[in-house]
């Protein structure tokens, strides 16, 4: 599955939200799409994901116009205003409110489950903004991937929250790897170093069975623990209960 952003902007001229961007992004390489100021992550968030029709330019899907089949497909992940979590809420809550997103009622035997798959069981209790960038994008983005019909996602704006953007610029890497289609949503100066980054990787095979391009960090004592992880949803489906956030 591809997504290509074909010069996509909102406004027009020097004070326009979004100027107009372009990129592809493919399962084994992530679109990078390189943006300023406060609301312009957001702006190419919702049209990268098919949220907001743009004023100029194109969102192809393999290639041909398909806003309703975007929307299915990708999940937008840790946006401001949007898909983003409040910050004092545990690790814990995110993943007992995402399970009930993706269609769960999850008892805290599934939530346990989740985060230890995840390698993240040092992390329970901790606030999402008590975490390092890496750690929030990996949990993010593999709770996006639980929810029905998701196979792309929209990362916005990691930067925000500190960190090395090799660090967290790895788990997307990774994720793309796996299969998934990933367009990430980042400030000019982060963009050039994932750029480069992707640069260093971008003739090695897509192969879903790497577990050696990344490692995702076990909790406050830096455990860690190579390789993408293998989620399963509960089963029970019943009465399904939606997040308390405002989720896309």
């Amino acid at each position: 599955m591809t997504l290509e952003l074909a010069a996509v902007g909102i406004g027009t001229g020097p004070g326009a939200a979004l100027p107009a961007v372009s990129a592809v992004a493919a399962p084994g390489h992530p679109g990078i799409v390189a943006v300023e100021t406060e609301q312009a992550p957001v702006l190419a968030s919702l049209v990268a994901g098919g949220r907001m029709k743009p004023d100029t330019g194109r969102v192809l899907l393999d290639g041909h116009d398909d806003p309703a089949g975007i929307r299915r497909a990708f999940a937008l992940v840790d946006t401001p205003g949007v898909a983003e979590p409040f910050p004092v809420m545990s690790l814990k809550r995110i993943v007992h409110e995402e399970l009930a997103f993706a269609g769960c009622r999850p008892s805290r035997g599934d939530v346990a489950t989740v985060l230890d798959e995840l390698g993240m069981t040092s992390w329970a209790d901790t606030h999402v903004q008590r975490v390092p960038t890496d750690v929030r994008v990996r949990l993010l983005a593999e709770l996006a991937l639980l929810r029905p019909d998701v196979t792309g996602l929209v990362v916005t704006s990691p930067e925000r929250h500190g960190g090395a953007v090799a660090d967290w610029f790895a788990v997307v890497r990774e994720i793309a790897r796996r299969g998934v289609t990933v367009v990430l949503v980042t400030s000019k100066a982060a963009a050039e170093t994932a750029s480069a980054l992707l640069d260093t990787i971008a003739d090695e095979p897509l192969d879903a069975s790497d577990d050696t391009s990344t490692s995702t960090t076990e909790g406050p004592e830096d455990a860690t623990r190579t390789g993408g992880p293998d989620i399963g949803l509960p089963t029970d489906t019943t009465d399904a209960t939606a997040p308390l956030e405002t989720r896309s």
